[in-house]
């Protein structure tokens, strides 16, 4: 049965021309860059076995500059995940193409390609190696796991790491994660609820790691808001959505709730459809999902979430890598394509790769962030990102529009 909460409870989870004329400026708050999206395993832990050979000398080495740059990728291993590590190296090997073929770039940066594999052995391995090579930044891993175990490594070498894993709890001084966050998603949600003067939002999450973390984020994000939240309910099976629907109809009735976040992607369809079966239409009750949305088709073709709104990243970034991802590597890039090619950029800003010492944390984290093609991202001291995000809308037929441009 679900499980109703009314109260704050804390918990835890998991252009190109433009871009051409900022780097040249070398300022580190103007970089341009894109998008992505890829549903990884929530804070997963593959174990701590034996260090594996596989990360031991690079895979590959890319780029023409002194500063020796570490990207962490999974290349082996989980075919899914290492079909994955390999689009991401080729979107890093495309950001170098960019820049080597831009007389106003400096050329600064030389990425070294090592596999992780898809243990938290294999990113220890791989990490350990970078630090030893010479390494001044370690791009990469991909996992959860996987960050923590090569970010104790980089920690305790004083090498800074910007990890591509959603789970922030894995972030800290010295480490950070560079993707949308539960806290950014909800965040941006809650402020778009507010403005359009919502009043009473309640949301319902699946009971595992992921949505304890959107639940967590949701209840301090709500909060910050202005908001009371009405209700949080969790669910371990969808075949307790009926009975979540049938506690929240009350407080619909009763005007204490007027917005739903349903994050789920698997579980989504089937709560709206359960509310609208309850005569609660999108006039009383707008419903919001989650960033992961983007990624679906089918979900956003659901006759059942017409008029749903969801944070997003703008998709322009991607578009425009998209055409010369295609012709170098003969296939489409991934929505995650562009975090590692915005890395690689990030990672050869003049003031950053040449500071004394390179990356040098005040200027990693400069409070304005950076401009990049999706609008602001920032990385923070507490090693966590922020991202801007725009509001979609989801029509008839599972036409997008975008009803809100992209902030932080």
């Amino acid at each position: 049965m679900g499980n109703q909460n009314n109260g704050p409870v804390w918990t835890r989870r998991s252009a190109i021309a433009g871009l051409a004329s900022l780097l040249a400026a070398c300022s580190p708050g103007s970089m341009q860059w894109g998008s992505r999206s890829f549903s990884l395993p929530w804070g997963q832990d593959s174990g701590s076995g034996g260090l594996s050979p596989i990360a031991t000398t690079p895979a590959e080495r890319f780029g023409r500059g002194p500063v020796n740059v570490a990207l962490l990728l999974p290349l082996s291993g989980d075919p899914a995940l290492a079909q994955l590590g390999l689009a991401l190296a080729n979107a890093s090997k495309l950001a170098i193409g960019f820049i080597e073929a831009n007389p106003n770039i400096g050329e600064n940066i030389t990425i070294a390609l090592r596999d992780t594999g898809d243990s938290a052995a294999g990113a220890t391995s791989a990490a350990s190696a970078a630090i030893a090579e010479g390494a001044k930044l370690i791009l990469g891993p991909l996992k959860a796991d996987q960050v923590s175990a090569a970010g104790a490594v980089a920690r305790a070498s004083g090498v800074p790491l910007i990890g591509f894993a959603n789970n922030g709890s894995v972030a800290g001084p010295g480490v950070h994660v560079l993707n949308v966050l539960p806290e950014t998603e909800m965040k941006r949600a809650v402020t778009y609820l507010r403005e359009q003067g919502r009043r009473g939002p309640a949301g319902i999450f699946p009971a595992t790691p992921y949505g304890e973390a959107l639940a967590t984020a949701f209840r301090t994000q709500a909060i910050s808001a202005g908001f009371n939240p009405s209700a949080v309910y969790t669910f371990s099976d969808v075949s307790e959505a009926q009975s979540i629907i049938a506690q929240a109809k009350p407080l619909v009735d009763r005007g204490m709730l007027d917005a739903l976040i349903i994050p789920d992607r698997a579980s989504a369809p089937t709560f709206a459809r359960l509310l609208a079966e309850a005569g609660v239409g999108s006039d009383l009750v707008q419903l919001v999902g989650s960033a992961d949305w983007a990624s679906d088709p089918a979900l956003l073709a659901n006759p059942a979430l017409v008029g749903a709104i969801f944070p997003a990243i703008n998709d322009a970034g991607l578009n425009a890598i998209r055409a010369d991802y295609q012709a170098r590597f003969g296939s489409a890039p991934p929505q995650m394509a562009t975090i590692a090619y915005t890395a690689t950029i990030l990672a050869n800003v003049n003031t950053l790769s040449l500071a004394t010492p390179p990356y040098d944390a005040m200027l990693l984290t400069n409070p304005a962030g950076f401009a990049g093609r999706d609008g602001l991202f920032r990385l923070n001291a507490n090693g966590r990102s922020d991202y801007a995000l725009v509001i979609r809308q989801i029509g008839a037929g599972g036409v997008m529009t975008t009803v809100d441009g992209a902030k932080l």
